[in-house]
């Protein structure tokens, strides 16, 4: 009899318990918590749209909840778009979540063409109305206008201005005796779909202040895409493009960053690059097939491959530093200079005349598993001249084929600072390095920062030490 009396309470526990879990909640105190109070979108380009980024609306609580309203505050009219569990629209009413359970509102920015040339902000929000309490999602995005060129060919000689930042879309090339100046201080972000493809001249003359470099990198600038390497094609000088310039120009996140074709026929070379920042390259930092390059005070680091000169051409690097550093986007497993005279074609070997030089240069990595940062492979009998001088490189077997004098061999060229984990890389040297004063006059006046650089006795890489 006893039993039948302790039963009875333990059916009504559970059966209270049931109908507790089927039923609303309707307190003004219910649990509601979202995945974040604020979505942010870096800079969105009018007219190309945005990522869709989603907010979770989580129930708390042990009842059910009913949503009475989600809405964008804008309505039809703002920036801003959602969709809510599925169903796209400014607005849901009553929807229902189960004890625990959450949805997902998802959201995209459209900016519309104006008047407005610098970066401007658009917000909005996200009402999330229960029980008589409403609650906001806010919404914030940076818009900015844009020159947008869609498939373009430039054709003559064209010059751009400053004023916008230009969005390349399906690609841009520069005809072969057309002739592309982008002055300083321009921004161009071009899609993953966007190479800029030179037949003719490309001269870029930025300046030596941050502001009045040339930047070249994705048009996804929302995190984290804006970190990925391989987010762009790169520049392309193809086999009739010469006299091309890069000065003061940054180049990062491409796939292959700057590449240049052969064949090289003599006289100027097809792309001379000056106080030049290539950085965070999937593939290659530079690329030469057979090309003609000169260089000098370029930075090329944290690529796939930092240098690849293959099937020969003409190379001359002058206070050059190619450095790598394994982190979580690039990992370090290719030397950072390759040099060959040679491309394979199917089974045959095709080889080419090459000369390369390179002057008060710096070669190194870390963190990875590649023991010999330059390696230099030769084939068959055309003509081949590869020479070092006043280096510094990090090698357990020195190429051979090459000429070297005053090397600094596994020297540690002591950077200022470099963090993996927060992929911060700060590659001047620091006033304790060995690399001081090793270098030989090459009549290079300045550095990549644009400082004077002395007339003896200057300093390896492409930061002279102040």
């Amino acid at each position: 009899m006893y039993k039948h009396w302790l039963f009875i309470p333990l059916v009504i526990t559970f059966a209270f318990l049931s109908c507790r879990k089927d039923s609303f909640i309707t307190s003004a105190d219910a649990v509601v918590r979202f995945s974040t109070d604020t979505l942010f979108f870096d800079t969105v380009f009018v007219s190309t749209g945005s990522i869709t980024q989603a907010v979770k609306i989580i129930n708390g609580n042990d009842q059910k909840l009913r949503l009475s309203d989600i809405k964008l505050m804008g309505g039809s009219q703002s920036y801003f778009s959602i969709n809510i569990d599925g169903s796209a629209g400014p607005q849901q009413q009553g929807l229902a979540l189960e004890a625990g359970d959450s949805i997902y509102v998802f959201v995209a920015v459209t900016i519309k063409p104006g008047a407005v040339d610098l970066p401007f902000v658009v917000q909005d929000s996200i009402q999330v109305a229960f029980n008589g309490v409403s609650r906001y999602i806010q919404l914030q995005a940076w818009g900015q206008n844009a020159h947008f060129l869609r498939n373009e060919v430039i054709h003559g000689h064209e010059t751009w201005d400053n004023a916008l930042p230009y969005v390349i879309l399906g690609g841009l090339r520069v005809d072969t005796t057309a002739h592309l100046t982008i002055p300083a201080g321009c921004r161009i972000y071009s899609h993953a779909d966007a190479p800029l493809l030179v037949d003719g001249t490309l001269e870029v003359s930025g300046g030596k202040d941050s502001a009045a470099r040339v930047i070249f990198q994705s048009d996804r600038l929302d995190d984290p895409y804006r970190y990925f390497p391989g987010s762009w094609p790169g520049i392309y000088f193809r086999q009739t493009s010469t006299g091309s310039t890069l000065q003061y120009a940054v180049i990062k996140n491409a796939y292959q960053a700057v590449v240049v074709e052969g064949p090289f026929s003599g006289g100027m070379p097809q792309l001379t690059m000056e106080q030049c920042i290539i950085d965070n390259s999937y593939d290659a930092g530079i690329l030469g097939a057979g090309g003609s390059i000169q260089s000098s005070n370029c930075l090329i680091s944290n690529c796939g491959k930092n240098i690849v000169l293959g099937y020969g051409g003409s190379y001359q690097f002058i206070h050059c530093t190619a450095a790598s550093f394994s982190n979580d986007l690039v990992s370090h497993t290719q030397p950072v200079l390759s040099i060959s005279n040679y491309v394979l074609q199917g089974s045959a070997v095709l080889t080419n005349d090459l000369t390369a030089d390179f002057v008060n240069c710096i070669f190194w990595g870390m963190g990875g598993n590649v023991d010999d940062e330059v390696q230099v492979a030769k084939q068959g009998s055309t003509a081949f001249h590869v020479d070092f001088s006043n280096c510094c490189w990090k090698v357990k077997t020195a190429p051979g084929d090459i000429t070297a004098s005053n090397m600094m061999v596994n020297t540690d060229p002591m950077f200022d600072s470099v963090n993996n984990v927060r992929r911060y890389y700060d590659l001047h040297l620091k006033a304790s390095s060995p690399l001081l004063d090793k270098g030989v006059s090459t009549g290079v006046t300045v550095d990549l920062d644009g400082n004077t650089r002395p007339v003896g006795l200057p300093d390896p890489g492409c930061y002279e030490h102040r």
